[in-house]
């Protein structure tokens, strides 16, 4: 008896999914609780276990579609079942998928080698078949194509075919580069440019040749893609791509975005950061500088709660709770998991915490309700070098602090007994607020108290 894989309800909020990858093909074994697939939502990206052992027959929704929480993704036979039903990996890229699901099969494009992984490209998967869409014009062009190969090439996405017909030349002649040799809009354009006369023209000069084909739709002739272009790589937005662009542009269409920037003296903590660093290690935390910043927020937060709030065109909501997002940079995206009631660890929990959420997110184990219900949030750009930055606002919230890199360097230091030149450790810190709510004042004072808290270096170990 076969077994049904549903889309998960990921969080009450959460209508829908999105299959970002299939971890396993058709006709793998599989164990309970090994990861099946990967999916996208609104909220976080995350692997899907199977709900049973057995052998994975097949596979109903494609990667890149999306559909509604409980439909019905796949189907696992039972241990020892017979898998003769399952449609072989020939048969399944030469079968057409439903028409729904074109938009993601369009969207293939070649790579032959990058530095990440993105798990909505349909090339990183291990060697399972394409199952291109083909809408139900396309069979009469396909009628006399006989080889296998002939059916993948023909079966390209409606720009190379309408790119083909606008320059008479015939697909299957082609050498595709996509998916089971799909011909790729790359491919028909290299193919053009290289079959044509050569026309007498600087191979380096920036504009191409006026009588170099283009697509229909492309730039305009005022101002023509360079030659090099043809060996450009497009592929589509992943799910979390396109939400963390929909959220930034509207936060900034939202909030009156001000950035006020503090110079602070880290001395004092790095001193703890030594003294503490072998005792942390052994009870299983690495002591970064990060929990202290979060302390000394924290601290802030309660003395200017305007800043711990969230408002819409109405209302502003004062959160009693200390809720602290942390920004996590991830190979294909950006997350934020939350710390809930962060007020209520000392520097260890917060550093065992921050540690915990940032490893589950980069290994896609986070629920929903952990990236949710925020009301302040910390990025830190400086781990890359960055002196500071001036982050947008996660909305609803009214701030956001960004962290600069903590460098070494000559200070003047200001003493009763007078002025000295001493290395100190010094970092930038950054606060973006919402003008609508906070005043300059207000945040310059929020700030001035944070610096305060961390050059005095006063926490609780």
């Amino acid at each position: 008896m076969a077994i049904d894989v549903v889309m998960p309800q990921m969080g009450e909020s959460i209508a829908e999914g999105t299959v970002s990858r299939w971890i396993k093909k058709v006709g793998d074994t599989v164990e309970r609780d090994e990861p099946l697939l990967e999916i996208s939502t609104d909220k976080v990206d995350a692997e899907i276990p199977s709900p049973a052992a057995g052998t994975l027959t097949e596979i109903l929704v494609q990667e890149g579609a999306t559909v509604p929480v409980n439909s019905v993704v796949a189907r696992i036979s039972g241990a020892g079942e017979a898998t003769a039903s399952a449609p072989a990996p020939a048969a399944a890229a030469a079968e057409p998928a439903p028409p729904a699901q074109e938009p993601a099969a369009e969207a293939m494009a070649p790579a032959a080698a990058t530095p990440t992984v993105d798990v909505n490209r349909p090339e990183t998967r291990t060697g399972q078949p394409a199952q291109p869409a083909v809408a139900a014009t396309e069979h009469n062009e396909e009628e006399n194509v006989t080889s296998l190969d002939d059916r993948r090439r023909t079966k390209s996405s409606p720009l190379v075919r309408k790119i083909a017909k606008e320059n008479d030349v015939d697909i299957s002649q082609i050498q595709g580069s996509g998916v089971s040799g799909r011909v790729t809009k790359n491919d028909i354009l290299g193919f053009i440019s290289g079959g044509a006369p050569a026309p007498a023209a600087q191979p380096q000069q920036p504009a191409a040749p006026a009588s170099a084909p283009r697509p229909s739709g492309g730039a305009p002739a005022a101002a023509p893609r360079p030659a090099a272009a043809l060996t450009d790589r497009i592929e589509p937005l992943s799910v979390m791509r396109k939400k963390i662009a929909q959220h930034m542009v509207m936060s900034k269409q939202t909030s009156a975005h001000v950035t006020t920037v503090f110079e602070m003296d880290f001395t004092a903590i790095d001193k703890l950061r030594k003294k503490h660093k072998e005792s942390y290690a052994e009870r299983g935390a690495k002591l970064t500088y990060l929990p202290f910043i979060v302390q000394a927020v924290i601290t802030g937060l309660r003395e200017f709660p305007i800043i711990n709030a969230s408002m819409d065109e109405s209302s502003v909501t004062y959160h009693a709770d200390l809720n602290i997002g942390i920004a996590v940079a991830l190979d294909w995206g950006l997350i934020v998991p939350v710390v809930k009631n962060a007020d209520e660890k000392n520097i260890l929990g917060l550093s065992k915490a921050i540690a915990d959420l940032g490893d589950r997110a980069r290994t896609k184990k986070l629920s929903p309700d952990e990236v949710q219900g925020g009301t302040f949030t910390i990025t830190n750009p400086g781990i890359y070098g960055g002196l500071f930055g001036t982050p947008i606002i996660n909305q609803p919230q009214v701030a956001i602090l960004g962290v600069g890199g903590v460098k070494k360097r000559p200070v003047v230091v200001e003493t009763k007994d007078g002025d000295f030149i001493a290395i100190r450790s010094m970092c930038i810190l950054s606060l973006t607020f919402d003008h609508r709510l906070i005043d300059g004042a207000v945040a310059d004072q929020f700030m001035a108290r944070i610096r305060q808290i961390i050059e005095a270096g006063q926490f609780a170990m």
